[in-house]
């Protein structure tokens, strides 16, 4: 929910605050019978100068040169090591110079007002490039440290009417969060997505909104104010995660909801999620994965093999586990609590999280062998694909009495069709 950038935003070049509304006008035109695809959307994305010299690697994880579109805003223009600007990372622009706005409105966190004006920004810019005939349906609004899975986010969207108001986010996991702000907020970090006409709406709206709501605090709840006094009511998605956590959240990656996977968020706040890797080699290994199939990225899939009593559990691209049980799916649907609440709570506070967990267990029937993400390759059938998953560690426990040690184990591997998932991207939750 946090997102870093400075007390005072720099005058950005061409443009300022009285300067926005002649150009909201006119959408593109927009060709309604063609399905959304990636040249549909814009990201915006929020960050400050400073972070933006450890964070950079998070977004380039994902970002695709001269195919998606988008821009970094940034509090002051890029120094150091930062230039020349690369085109492995967004194009960059600098916020608008709002000093005259904070002087008059006294908001209570200028920089909150610096974040929400940003969607009306990037909604200028876009409109300004009318005549480049641009096609924008979506904007996808992210924090600097944002990671997205732009395939799914493509195939999510489809499903929606893109000409109607449309406000699609993730809640967060921590429950304290939501009631701290609101269970109808998309959190920003994790990112949300605007239909085009909500934009227009919204920033035609936004000095106005600004200056109402000049009281609050939190840049994703005056932005879900505003969309609410436009008519606007948040549709969540399962697949948007905040992560609004700490520690380990193998446990919730290895159980995630069957929905595609859009996003992660904070992944510098929590334990790297692949052993022996920082957060940003884990960042780069994962998205090995969503490279060959990110409509199949985290899925669950749960198998037991009779003969030996074995339930397989497999969080596509991320892990594998084996229980020496069979283990009823609903169960193990439930991620294990391998994680903390995002802020200290009594163990008497629960319930702590959005969805249902499951304990750790140090009971060998119970406790799964664990193997995470190895490596993916086109199988010798050219209509699958080879995923392999390597032991993180011994488990360190006896066998079960119920069935044969699956000590000896080593590696997983897990043969996949080469097709997308078509089943899952209709889901919207």
């Amino acid at each position: 929910m946090q997102r870093s950038s400075a007390d005072k935003p720099s005058q950005n070049q061409g443009h300022s605050w009285l300067k926005t509304s002649s150009s909201l006008i006119s959408p593109p035109a927009i060709n309604d019978n063609s399905r959304t695809n990636l040249s549909h959307l814009v990201f915006g994305l929020l960050g400050s100068e400073k972070a933006w010299h450890d964070r950079k690697s998070y977004i380039e994880s994902w970002w695709r040169p001269n195919t998606t579109k988008g821009f970094l805003y940034l509090d002051k223009p890029p120094t150091g090591n930062l230039l020349p600007w690369p085109e492995t990372s967004p194009p960059y622009r600098i916020s608008d110079d709002l000093t005259e706005f904070l002087k008059q409105n006294k908001p209570k966190a200028p920089i909150m007002i610096r974040m929400v004006h940003a969607i009306m920004e990037i909604f200028r810019e876009i409109n300004e490039k009318n005549n480049d005939n641009l096609d924008i349906r979506w904007f996808v609004m992210g924090d600097d440290d944002s990671v997205f899975f732009v395939d799914n986010i493509v195939d999510v969207l489809a499903e929606y009417d893109h000409t109607k108001y449309y406000y699609i986010g993730g809640q967060s996991e921590f429950v304290l969060s939501n009631y701290w702000f609101s269970f109808q907020q998309g959190f920003g970090g994790a990112g949300f997505m605007l239909s085009y006409r909500l934009v227009k709406a919204l920033a035609m709206g936004m000095e106005n909104c600004l200056r109402r709501y000049a009281y609050l605090r939190s840049a994703d709840y005056i932005t879900m104010v505003c969309i609410s006094d436009i008519g606007v009511n948040l549709s969540p998605n399962k697949g948007i995660h905040q992560i609004d956590l700490h520690g380990d959240i193998s446990g919730l990656l290895s159980s995630h909801p069957k929905s595609p996977l859009i996003s992660l968020h904070h992944l510098d706040k929590m334990k790297p999620i692949f052993p022996n890797m920082d957060s940003f080699e884990s960042t780069r290994h994962l998205m090995k994965a969503a490279a060959a199939d990110q409509t199949r990225m985290l899925q669950q899939t749960i198998c037991h093999h009779r003969g030996s009593n074995w339930t397989f559990s497999v969080s596509w691209g991320y892990s594998a586990h084996i229980y020496e049980r069979v283990m009823p799916r609903n169960y193990l649907q439930k991620p294990i609590e391998t994680f903390k609440p995002w802020v200290g709570t009594p163990e008497t506070h629960r319930p702590f999280y959005m969805f249902n967990t499951r304990l750790p267990s140090d009971d060998p029937c119970e406790k799964p062998h664990v193997f995470f993400f190895k490596g993916v390759e086109k199988a010798s059938s050219s209509s699958e694909i080879l995923t392999t998953y390597s032991r993180a560690a011994p488990r360190g426990l006896g066998p079960c009495s119920d069935s044969p040690n699956a000590e000896f184990v080593s590696e997983i591997r897990v043969f996949s069709p080469a097709t997308k998932r078509e089943e899952v991207i209709k889901l919207k939750n």
